[in-house]
């Protein structure tokens, strides 16, 4: 006699089999990836009979050539099959595809991320095992990621699928792109190794790390912008196998070829001397030993903003102190050191100067030139002047800088010279002993 719990199991076979032997079809769908048994090479049109959200998989329909009995089926991952329905749409996507129908690609960078789109800078979704074996979809436009030169890396941005149904765009610097044909789909041994897995190396590797010299402009509110587009930075390499520290006293790079941990929090980038510690979330420490035995350590911090947005603040508040010395005038006259007229643009010109030659005033500038609001003042001087900033003529033989500190009132502009040496960075420090002052008054028309 059959027990309740066996009727229902043989019930429910008979059901499936019915199923799967029945003409019944939800469409047609194109394989992305190829099997080996039978062999059906990806970029296949296939008739789809059932989709499994539970099992994960879609039963599929075998090319009649490789059927070793009638009706034969084959379970399919759901990732690893396009779904089109009708089958003429079906056999159009499939020739659309055939390009890249049979092209795989083998990593050859431990941790060379999949990202969600076709930028070095956007959100990684995965993280490639060295030699693991990826899908090729698509070719994607996008921005290549930049070499320790500065130039832009050879290559192209691929739509991606993972073996485990990932799909987002690598770059091609660090892949091996191969025919089917011409290789295995399988991933080699050094893919199949156990992996542990590293979150706290993911998060690390997913932040950008800048000098800690912009930290500290963030915190002071002092920003300078020249060293600011300079992207004074640690990369480590993800796409290129080449870690790059760049500071304005230290341009290296290392080549490695993977990132192994060292213990709590710590790394080491094997085949090279680098090291990075992470200190806190935020904060980065990079060490290497130079070639003469140094040991050098380096900090770098993750920025609460993106450098370019610190630029294009900085360079608003910049214009915004422009445009009050310019609404104030923008023409000043001085009895005895000549007119300054503002333009909007932030140039200048100055004529009637004579007085200030050559003392402060080169004798071969010709008088105009280009305001630049790059410098900051010293709290102690902040109840006397509302700013400060640099006035660039523009004349190439002298190449003449002045630095002036300014205080705007009713009647005009009062300006006054600053030596170099007492700036400090970018802000004024100390004020010359016996300065010399400039008064303006704005022009009143009648």
């Amino acid at each position: 006699m059959l027990n309740n719990y066996t009727r229902i199991t043989i019930f429910l076979t008979l059901v499936f089999s019915l199923l799967l032997s029945s003409c019944s079809r939800l469409g047609y769908g194109i394989l992305l990836w190829s099997i080996d048994d039978p062999p059906i090479d990806s970029g296949t049109v296939l008739p789809v009979y059932i989709k499994s959200n539970i099992e994960k998989i879609w039963v599929v329909g075998v090319p009649d050539t490789l059927k070793s009995q009638k009706d034969y089926k084959k379970e399919v991952p759901l990732t690893q099959l396009e779904f089109i329905g009708n089958k003429r749409k079906a056999e159009k996507r499939a020739q659309e595809f055939s390009q890249y129908a049979l092209s795989y690609a083998e990593n050859l960078q431990d941790g060379l991320p999949i990202r969600d789109n076709t930028d070095n800078n956007s959100r990684r979704v995965y993280r490639l095992r060295l030699g693991e074996i990826i899908k090729i979809l698509d070719v994607e436009k996008g921005n290549p990621p930049i070499s320790t030169t500065g130039d832009p890396l050879p290559g192209d941005w691929y739509k991606v699928l993972t073996s485990d149904g990932t799909i987002g765009y690598c770059f091609s610097y660090r892949l091996k792109i191969f025919d089917q044909r011409e290789g295995s789909v399988q991933s080699s041994l050094s893919a199949q190794r156990e992996s542990t897995p590293d979150p706290e190396l993911d998060s690390v590797l997913s932040r950008i790390w800048s000098a800690e010299i912009y930290s500290q402009m963030i915190n002071t509110k002092r920003f300078n912008i020249q060293s600011l587009e300079k992207k004074y930075r640690f990369d480590p390499g993800q796409e290129t196998g080449i870690a790059r520290i760049v500071l304005p006293e230290i341009e290296s790079q290392f080549n490695y070829q993977r990132i192994i941990s060292e213990g709590d929090r710590a790394w080491n980038f094997e085949g090279s001397d680098l090291q990075m510690v992470l200190r806190s979330y935020t904060t980065l420490a990079v060490q290497f030993t130079d070639n003469t035995g140094v040991k050098h350590t380096h900090l770098f911090v993750n920025l609460p903003s993106k450098v370019d947005d610190l630029i294009l603040e900085e360079n608003a508040r910049r214009e915004t102190q422009f445009m009050t010395i310019y609404e104030q005038g923008p023409v000043f006259t001085s009895h005895n050191y000549g007119t300054i007229t503002f333009l909007q643009t932030g140039d200048f010109t100055w004529t009637g100067y004579d007085l200030l030659v050559p003392y402060l005033i080169s004798a071969d500038t010709r008088g105009s030139g280009r305001i630049d609001m790059d410098l900051y003042i010293s709290p102690s001087y902040e109840e006397r002047f509302n700013g400060a900033f640099s006035m660039r003529f523009s004349d190439i033989r002298s190449n003449n800088t002045i630095y002036l500190l300014y205080a705007i009132d009713n009647q005009g502009l009062r300006l006054e010279a600053v030596p170099e040496f007492g700036i400090e960075d970018v802000t004024v420090m100390r004020r010359s002993s016996s300065p010399v002052v400039l008064y303006f008054f704005k022009d009143t028309p009648f």
